[in-house]
């Protein structure tokens, strides 16, 4: 899945000015947190007025079966048997 270069500058664009807003506007900084909130409700309406093409929560669930009885036993032993043979992670 390639991201078309363009909505990736927009989004890294929009990113920035969220940023930039949140820092110049949060209450901790001197901001008024009453046009804090209302900023980022804008930003949020914003964000979910331009849903993105496909819902990335919204994939098909796929079920998959693991074998079982000694089929499955079998594969669950060579999978231990190769994870006990690999070498320490630690130099």
């Amino acid at each position: 899945m390639t991201a078309d270069p363009d909505q990736v500058a927009e989004l890294r664009a929009r990113r920035a000015e969220f940023r930039r807003y949140v820092k110049e506007n949060h209450p901790d900084v001197g901001g008024d947190p009453d046009e804090f909130v209302a900023g980022i409700a804008r930003f949020r309406e914003e964000t979910t007025a331009a849903p993105s093409e496909r819902d990335r929560f919204e994939a098909p669930v796929v079920f998959t079966s693991r074998p079982t009885g000694v089929t499955g036993a079998a594969v669950r032993v060579a999978r231990w048997w190769r994870k006990r043979r690999r070498p320490p992670r630690v130099r």
